[in-house]
């Protein structure tokens, strides 16, 4: 297997079986996910020291399983899983209804407080490269005022956490969780700049987090998960009454006008 590569050879008892076993068991671990690109073929094969046939043979009964989805010219993807965590009827209801978004992070509190004190007890080297990657990418986010950047790095960070809980049913399941954040269904991360200023507070809880999970302390981890959700809900709520006040205020000075 060659350092860039997460496929390992097969052996020769069963060739299209060995490759099928191999790639279902990265699916089940969260390795590829939903979406997720294929090598090419050529490569694929090469990287699991088979034949393309073989490889080919295997691809299908994969596709055959729902667990691939080939787009011809285009290449072979990770097929949808997990689905969706709310039908879209029910999406657009939350996003109607913003007290919803208070039962979304109850939920998301307690699963990411477990998932990172799974992490800090769990998380392997690679895991920690990663987190260790991240913290770069949200300091150097931060540094540049890049909002983008910084919600792509901030999100990566969950994602990263759950992943490192080992826990394939987690990891699966908040798939599907984040896609609300990442659809930016209830709020986008400027709200919480208008609460926080700068972001300084927000990247001090994400590193918090992370070192929490580096050195090893479940406690620690897991409260600044808490902790980070904890703050998110409270600057929603404060932004919700100012946006409120803000409208009556706007209202009463139309009328003073007339």
């Amino acid at each position: 297997m060659s350092d860039t590569s997460p496929f390992d050879p097969v052996g020769h008892e069963s060739i299209a079986d060995a490759v099928v076993h191999q790639i279902e068991s990265m699916i089940v671990d969260g390795i590829l996910k939903e979406g997720r690109k294929l090598p090419s073929e050529r490569e694929l094969a090469e990287a699991m020291g088979v034949s393309r046939p073989k490889l080919r043979e295997a691809l299908q009964t994969l596709e055959d399983r729902g667990l691939v989805h080939v787009r011809h010219g285009d290449g072979t993807f990770i097929a949808a899983l997990s689905g969706r965590a709310m039908s879209p009827a029910l999406l657009a209801l939350y996003a109607r209804h913003g007290r919803a978004f208070y039962d979304y992070l109850e939920y998301r509190r307690e699963q990411e407080a477990f998932a990172s004190r799974l992490a800090a007890e769990r998380a392997t080297k690679s895991d920690k490269a990663r987190l260790k990657d991240i913290l770069v990418a949200l300091q150097k986010a931060w540094e540049d005022g890049d909002a983008e950047a910084s919600q792509e790095a901030d999100l990566a960070l969950h994602v990263a956490v759950v992943d490192a809980s080992q826990n394939t049913t987690f990891i699966h399941m908040m798939a599907s969780i984040y896609d609300l954040t990442r659809q930016g269904l209830f709020y986008n991360r400027a709200f919480l700049r208008t609460m926080d200023g700068t972001g300084r507070k927000l990247l001090e809880q994400h590193r918090e987090i992370i070192e929490a999970i580096l050195a090893g302390d479940p406690d620690r981890a897991e409260a600044a998960a808490r902790d980070h959700l904890d703050f998110v809900e409270e600057s929603f709520r404060r932004w919700q009454e100012q946006t409120a006040r803000e409208e009556r205020a706007a209202k009463r000075r139309r009328l003073s006008m007339t």
